[in-house]
C-alpha cells in the first residue's frame, strides 16, 4: 500500500490490528468479522507498527518470551532462539529494550510479530531504521512468509520496493483506494506516473 503522509495508510493498518475501531462499513480478517471476532482475529495477526508493542524496561527475551506464552506458542525457548537468530538479534536478547538503538528494536519487533507465526501480517514502514544488512534480512524473511502460506499486507513510501515485493499494490489517497492492481502488469516507471497522477490532482 502507497501513498503520501496522511493518505490513512498507518490508521488502515492499526484498524485492521483491531486498534481502532471503523466508524462505517464491515471487514473481515482471515475470514473473521473484525469487530465481531476481534479477539480471534489478533490471535492470527503479527503486526510491526510505528510503535515497537515491546515493554521497555524488559529485555528483549523477556518481551519475546511474554508474548510467546501469551500466544501459547509451542517448544518456546527453541522458538524465540531460531527467530531471534534469523533476524540478527540473538546476541542481544539479554539486554533492555530501552538499551536498544531504534534498528535493534525494529528487529526485536520484527521477531516478535513473527514469534507465533500468524496467518497475516501487518507491516506499517517495516524498515523504518533498519541498516542494510538487517533490510535484506528482513526482506528474505518476508518472502519466506508468503511462500509458507501468509498474507502480509505492507505500507511503504519506497514504489521501487513495493514493487519488489508485492503481488498486489494499491494507493491510498485522502483515505481512499483510489488506484489497485496487479504487480505483474506495472514496471516502475509507469507506476510512478501513475502515482503521481492521483496523489499530486487528488482525484
Amino acid at each position: 500500500i502507497f501513498g503520501p503522509n496522511g493518505a490513512g495508510k498507518t490508521t488502515l493498518l492499526k484498524t485492521l490490528a483491531t486498534l481502532i475501531k471503523p466508524s462505517s462499513g464491515s471487514t473481515t480478517v482471515a475470514g473473521l468479522d473484525l469487530v465481531r471476532d476481534s479477539v480471534e482475529v489478533r490471535r492470527c495477526l503479527g503486526a510491526v507498527l510505528h510503535q515497537t508493542l515491546l515493554y521497555s524496561d524488559l529485555t528483549g527475551y523477556e518481551n519475546l518470551r511474554f508474548y510467546g506464552q501469551m500466544y501459547d506458542v509451542p517448544f518456546l525457548e527453541r522458538r524465540i532462539e531460531e527467530i531471534a537468530g534469523k533476524v540478527g538479534i540473538a546476541h542481544r536478547m539479554g539486554d533492555q529494550v530501552r538499551l536498544l538503538s531504534r534498528g535493534m528494536q525494529q528487529r526485536l519487533s520484527i521477531a516478535r510479530a513473527l514469534l507465533h507465526q500468524p496467518r497475516v501480517l501487518l507491516l506499517d514502514e517495516p524498515e523504518t531504521g533498519l541498516d542494510q544488512q538487517a533490510a535484506t534480512l528482513f526482506r528474505q524473511l518476508l518472502q519466506d512468509q508468503v511462500r509458507e502460506g501468509r498474507t502480509a499486507v505492507m505500507t511503504t513510501h519506497s514504489l521501487e520496493r513495493g514493487l519488489e515485493l508485492g503481488d498486489e499494490v494499491a494507493i491510498l489517497f485522502r483515505g481512499r483506494v483510489v488506484f489497485q492492481a496487479a504487480r505483474e502488469s506495472l514496471d516502475l516507471s509507469r507506476f510512478s506516473e501513475t502515482y503521481q497522477s492521483y496523489t499530486q490532482s487528488g482525484s
